[in-house]
């Protein structure tokens, strides 16, 4: 059965009090529409209609080719907008859901469960509830007979109808064919002149037609975010969500109340999250790792066996058995082969440091290329920056780079060669040559060279 998935995006979501359109705000590190597009691409393999009309611009620069687009140019109502719909589906879909795409919560399971129950029922509306006592401002379903025949808005109920605990979430699933006919029998309301979805159920009952409904049994996936406070209270719910995952498939997360994990993460078994640790999308972390206290990783793959404590690592490259921090630094572009190990209050950028390399603490290493085992002495500096242009350091396997040691770049140093505490090395290292003073200069060479 051909299903269509259309989410309604046209509010301004003045109750944000934003320049940036309600359903842009980020949540989980990406903006809330974009679960809502996820949700419905598991409903239905054809793309979802995404109806905006408020900065219509932004949300279509933001979403690009993830939907079809309907313009809803005068905001008059939930019913309204479906009504603009029905051109391009119309013939095309044999059901529909109808959602809204400020419930970012609300899952593709949970949408892809009231298609199938909607699909057995024949029902012309198939309704998504949820019993619980925090109304949380949803309407009312009210039963005659144990079948839903109407939903009430919690601003028109009575104080009988208030007590109900049965909730409409705002998501349906509607035969097409009905649905279509049936709009056009929506009223504007009296007071606000809107033509409201919600209404639609009056309808299916004035003319006998059977109404479903699927009850939603987990409470978080209903929360609406019209405030800021709703936008803290949902993210608040994703991360416990994306925690209870990562723990269920074997990785230990000491305090998940202090763990932040965005979605797109990927940990491996048996790693440990230890707490304040915010792992953001794009980060890829292996097996038997230990993350944290206090670090923050974007956008960056880690190996496994990995020691990583308060630092932060964005855009870089770690490979096995890496020890790094406390309070390092690693920038895009660094990338630290098998077993290095980079001490505290260590920065790197754009540079690869090879197996076994030993980086001691208050260094900085830029635009640079170091070899195997090589031992980057403390305070140790790549100046590779000249005002103009970033030059780049290749220290090759071996090397002992002297504790306070300046590096001025362009710079080459050889195989197995030294630099004395507090060298200032402006020009190429020969092989197996110990170098220092300022500027250094060659001091000796090694015993067993050349």
């Amino acid at each position: 059965m051909t299903t269509r998935v259309v989410i309604l995006a046209a509010g301004k979501g003045t109750r944000m009090r934003s320049r940036l359109p309600k359903i842009l705000h980020p949540l989980g590190g990406r903006p809330m529409v974009q679960y809502a597009l996820e949700a419905a691409r598991q409903a239905s393999p054809l793309p979802p209609v995404l109806v905006i009309g408020h900065q219509a611009a932004d949300i279509r620069t933001a979403v690009g080719d993830q939907a079809d687009y309907v313009e809803q140019a005068e905001q008059k109502g939930t019913g309204h907008a479906v009504m603009q719909v029905q051109s391009l589906l119309e013939g095309k879909a044999e059901q529909v859901i109808v959602s809204n795409a400020d419930l970012p919560l609300l899952t593709g399971e949970t949408l892809t469960a009231l298609a199938e129950v909607h699909a057995k029922s024949k029902a012309a509306i198939t309704l998504l509830t949820l019993k619980q006592k925090n109304a949380r401002g949803f309407g009312r379903i009210k039963r005659l007979k144990g079948k839903p025949v109407a939903i009430i808005e919690e601003a028109e109920a009575t104080p009988k109808q208030l007590l109900i605990d049965e909730l409409n979430v705002g998501a349906y699933c509607f035969n097409a064919k009905w649905l279509w006919a049936a709009l056009q029998k929506l009223k504007p309301s009296p007071n606000k002149g809107e033509y409201y979805l919600t209404d639609l159920l009056a309808i299916a009952v004035k003319q006998n037609k059977k109404i479903h409904s699927l009850e939603l049994q987990d409470p978080t996936e209903a929360i609406g975010i019209n405030t800021r406070e709703h936008l803290a209270e949902a993210e608040y719910a994703l991360r416990q969500r994306i925690n209870r995952h990562w723990m269920l498939a074997g990785v230990t997360i000491q305090d998940p109340q202090s763990t932040y994990i965005e979605p797109g993460v990927t940990l491996g078994q048996d790693t440990t999250i230890l707490p304040n640790t915010m792992l953001l999308a794009g980060t890829q972390v292996g097996e038997d790792c230990i993350i944290g206290p206090n670090t923050s990783i974007s956008h960056s793959r880690v190996g496994n066996g990995c020691h990583i404590q308060a630092a932060v690592v964005e855009h870089a490259i770690i490979e096995n058995d890496v020890e790094i921090g406390p309070f390092a630094h690693l920038r895009k572009g660094a990338h630290l082969e098998d077993h290095v190990h980079m001490g505290n209050f260590g920065e790197i950028k754009n540079s690869r440091l090879a197996a076994g390399v030993k980086m001691g603490h208050f260094s900085y290493i830029g635009d640079a290329t170091i070899g195997k085992n090589v031992n980057i002495g403390a305070g140790t500096i790549t100046a590779n920056y000249d005002g103009q242009n970033k030059n780049p350091t290749v220290i090759e396997d071996g090397v002992f780079i002297g504790s306070d040691t300046m590096l001025v770049a362009p710079l080459h140093i050889g195989k197995g060669a030294r630099t004395g505490a507090g060298a200032v090395v402006t020009k190429d290292v020969p092989p197996n040559t110990v170098v220092a003073g300022v500027p250094a200069r060659a001091i000796r060479k090694l015993e067993g060279s050349d």
